[in-house]
């Protein structure tokens, strides 16, 4: 049961949505009787997929970046896209951050970084 709500909480605390993965994680060790490989695992998978979503979300929000009413326009998406590619792909070594995290998985997405690379980005920190 331990290791279900350790995954869950992990993949909300990647995504926008609250999450307490941390707590989860301290009370699973400091309760003992679970082995620490797999709830550094397990923390680890939620935290990826909870991220890859934050990072299709990005994707999908580019479906509406011609519409009337999207914030950033054509010009300045190509913009920041060019200078996120240049200089800005290593703040994604920082998507273990709260809150901050999140916000540059989304961007990731938006911001067409390839997945491969997002991946190995996200998980440069877990070993």
């Amino acid at each position: 049961m331990i290791y279900w709500t350790l995954f869950f909480t992990a993949f909300a605390s990647a995504t926008v949505l609250p999450g307490a993965s941390e707590v989860v994680l301290l009370a699973a060790i400091r309760n003992g009787g679970h082995g620490l490989f797999w709830l550094w695992f397990i923390a680890t998978v939620g935290n990826t997929l909870g991220s890859g979503v934050s990072w299709l979300m990005g994707r999908y929000f580019l479906h509406w970046q011609h519409k009337k009413w999207f914030p950033v326009t054509p010009e300045k998406m190509a913009r920041a896209q060019r200078l996120f590619n240049e200089k800005g792909r290593w703040t994604l070594l920082l998507t273990w951050l709260p809150i901050v995290g999140d916000g540059l998985a989304v961007a990731a997405g938006l911001l067409r970084v390839p997945w491969p690379l997002f991946l190995l980005l996200l998980n440069s920190f877990i070993v």
